[in-house]
């Protein structure tokens, strides 16, 4: 055959099997018995070996045939990922209040939401362009994710190619998981092997996807379903329910139970359908997605640090299930706070086995009256952390003793202070638990992200006497260090070392929040690394400096400053800056014309997004607030202003429009 007559099959063949993979794998409704899908596949496979110049990246041969990887790369998301708040029934009633004060409509009004199954699964987004898959990341921390494209393209229900009506560029996001009776099967094919079993679906979807081997990923039969879009080029949806359109229109899977819903009453109802049909499905759910419809309000309600304010996770009801409490352990975390800990007979609750469920504090084992030996009902709160909630008191064994808060530290011996309702260690970082918890903060990805540098390897350390505070994995994780240790070879020393090495040079903001400060999570350590700039200029504030900042109380200024006045602290310090760590100041701190304002905007702008309004006021020195206090200097009301215009008015704020803002920022 000659090469223009081979080229010609090849793109037939291509289209034809393209064609068939949408309807088997998205529609669900295939046209050919699977022997004439092979004698396809085997055709192009065929005329691909003998013209291999005619292969590209995008044919249905390329699914399985990329080389093992030696590692993952990231890929950084031109849009955060960022996840949803979670919600119940009067949750949902507080949004659907919100969200219309917000965009201005009144109580009566009904806003257009769009439901969607809250799968539970791996978050990932795919890069179209021109119609061709060309990167494919995990979630990750919802700025930066895993490349996982070989292993996306082995998904046979992800398109290689979009149709024609594709836009020029499209981030497609969905939810990659694994069907229930595939996990069922592929645990009990493991369990034949000997090999360890995955505790889910999820679980085992972030497992496999995340296969260094693409051949291993396409042996498990992945799915997926696209729930949203980062950036789109070539296409102007109006709505969320528009843009899921436009996925299905490109030829991606979207979930076949979406569903527009008129208000929140009806947000309600198919909330507790879906939670009505979840044990029918072939995939885990945990909950339902509601999100406002108009793209327009998306817009205008924004963002919080960590979620959006046009959508929730509207969860079903945690699945309980009865067990018995063999004995209760107490933990001793990061601030040495102690955690009785029931450790249970094994039960499986909410797909997951359950060997251990929190019992909070002492108040909650006196009030709940949990004992050795009791039977009770546990539950995965929220679907995700196992908790005791009830004591069935007609199965208590006789001679069952009440649960006593020990009087010395478990891990230490130290004396153990009660303050409220919570039992501390007094040991400090002498203790071993909070001296590994400490480390473990600090190490985190979120911190100051020192792969590779897990629970085992800090209990390792500080067995061996390595590390006795933070600042020692800079001086004595060593070449040397890890060599005189067990299971520690060239390549794994390597890459540890290399990653602390990365480390050095963090920005502000985690720097700060990997100090573990008591009150300062990641939000409070981005508006500290903002206001201030540097660590020197936080360390010299007092309690009344640091109140004078909006969203800081009288809780978190103390322990800032009970935090710097440690002299142990300072001295972790020092020692991180001698061992190369960079103290680097934040960008964009210096001292602009708004220097020490703080503005609250309302309503809409026509000159600026909200976002766009509030980085503006940041990069000239000023704050932006999220909501109305006395500590807010300028309020910024924009067309149809809402309730914090109201309240700014009733509390003498002064209010200015978008006029007076763009004066003066010198627009």
């Amino acid at each position: 055959m000659e090469k223009n007559e081979a080229l010609k099959e090849i793109s037939r063949l291509r289209t034809e099997i393209d064609r068939h993979n949408y309807l088997y794998y998205v529609l669900d409704s295939p046209e050919v018995p699977d022997a004439e899908y092979d004698r396809l596949m085997r055709r192009l496979e065929e005329l691909e070996a003998a013209y291999p110049e005619l292969v590209t990246p995008d044919s249905p041969t390329q699914r399985v045939g990329a080389k093992p990887m030696a590692a993952f790369g990231t890929i950084r998301h031109t849009l955060p990922m960022i996840s949803l708040q979670n919600a119940k029934t009067k949750d949902a009633l507080d949004f659907d209040v919100s969200v219309k004060k917000m965009v201005g409509l009144v109580a009566d009004e009904s806003v257009e939401y769009v439901g969607e199954p809250k799968m539970d699964g791996l978050a990932v987004e795919l890069i179209y362009e021109d119609g061709i898959l060309v990167k494919g990341a995990t979630r990750g921390d919802g700025e930066v994710g895993e490349d996982v494209t070989q292993n996306l393209k082995t998904v046979r229900s992800i398109p290689l190619r979009l149709t024609k009506d594709a836009p020029r560029l499209l981030e497609a996001r969905g939810e990659v998981f694994l069907p229930l009776d595939a996990f069922r099967k592929l645990n009990r094919e493991r369990e034949e092997r000997g090999e360890p079993l995955f505790i889910n679906p999820r679980n085992a979807a972030a497992g496999s996807l995340k296969q260094l081997d693409p051949k291993v990923t396409a042996s498990r039969p992945l799915d997926i379903f696209f729930y949203g879009a980062g950036v789109i080029e070539g296409a102007a949806p109006f709505t969320h329910l528009e843009t899921l359109e436009l996925l299905k229109k490109s030829g991606l899977k979207v979930n076949p139970f979406v569903k527009l819903l008129h208000g929140i009453d009806a947000a309600i109802e198919y909330h507790d359908k879906m939670e009505a049909m979840r044990d029918s499905l072939d995939y885990e759910l945990d909950g339902v997605v509601l999100k406002v419809n108009s793209l327009e309000f998306q817009k205008r309600l924004g963002a919080r640090t960590r979620n959006p304010r046009w959508a929730i996770a509207y969860k079903f009801a945690p699945k309980q299930e009865m067990t018995r409490v063999k004995r209760i352990e107490v933990g001793v975390g990061r601030t040495g706070a102690l955690t009785p800990v029931a450790i249970l007979e094994p039960v499986f609750v909410g797909g997951v086995t359950i060997e251990r469920a929190t019992l909070h504090n002492l108040d909650e084992v006196e009030r709940k009256d949990v004992r050795p030996g009791d039977t009770v009902i546990v539950q995965r709160a929220g679907d995700v952390i196992p908790e005791v909630l009830s004591v069935i008191m007609d199965s208590r064994p006789p001679g069952a003793e009440p649960f006593r808060m020990p009087s010395s530290c478990p891990q230490c011996g130290s004396a153990v202070d009660r303050v409220g309702a919570i039992h501390y260690c007094t040991g400090g970082l002498l203790c071993p638990a909070q001296l590994k918890e400490s480390i473990r903060h600090f190490a985190s990805k979120r911190a100051m992200d020192i792969e590779g540098l897990g629970d085992k390897h800090i209990e390792q350390f500080i067995e061996a006497g390595l590390l006795k505070d933070v600042a020692d994995i800079y001086s004595n994780v060593t070449p040397e260090n890890l060599k005189s240790l067990a299971k520690w070879k060239d390549k794994s020393i390597s890459n540890l070392l290399a990653s602390i090495e990365r480390s050095k040079r963090p920005a502000l903001e985690r720097l700060i929040y990997a100090l573990g400060i008591k009150g300062v999570g990641e939000h409070m350590a981005r508006l500290l690394a903002k206001r201030f700039g540097s660590i020197e200029k936080l360390m010299e504030m007092d309690e009344q400096g640091l109140l004078a900042i909006h969203e800081i109380g009288p809780e978190t200024a103390r322990s800032i400053v009970d935090f710097f006045d440690e002299r142990r602290n300072i001295a972790v310090l020092e020692k991180l800056r001698a061992s190369g760590v960079v103290f680097a100041a934040e960008k964009g701190t210096s001292e602009g014309v708004l220097s020490g304002k703080v503005f609250l905007f309302t309503g809409g702008l026509s000159s600026f997004t909200r976002d766009e309004a509030k980085d503006l006021v940041e990069s000239l020195g000023g704050e932006a607030a999220s909501a109305v206090s006395k500590k807010v200097d300028y309020v910024v009301a924009g067309e149809e202003a809402g309730s914090k215009y109201d309240k700014a008015k009733k509390l003498g704020l002064t209010i200015i429009d978008e006029d007076e803002f763009k004066k003066m920022v010198g627009r």
